[in-house]
């Protein structure tokens, strides 16, 4: 299962780290030097939540970020699962296949 978020559509993204040495021209140095640049990966931090979604009247298991968590503290969690496509609109029937 890969690291993304079912609200944001957010993944681990690629970036870089750059290692530096020597001492600081204020502390009487002759400066910092690059000494060497790595690629390194930001991931998101993804946590597997079950959400009460009162309209729904049930739970709702999601792998969100923390920052989706707070969108759905902040704006609810019916209209923003909704917005993103995790969930149907209330008074939709399945359709049997």
């Amino acid at each position: 299962m890969s690291r993304v978020c079912q609200v944001t559509k957010r993944g681990t993204q690629v970036g870089g780290s750059i290692a530096r040495r020597g001492l600081p021209k204020k502390s009487g140095g002759v400066g910092l030097r690059i000494t060497g640049r790595t690629k390194r990966n930001y991931k998101v931090n993804v946590q597997p939540k079950r959400i009460w979604v009162p309209e729904l009247g049930q739970h709702v298991t999601v792998r969100i970020s923390t920052r989706a968590l707070r969108t759905i503290a902040k704006n609810g969690a019916y209209s923003t699962l909704l917005k993103a496509g995790v969930i149907r609109p209330v008074g939709t029937k399945q359709q049997d296949s």
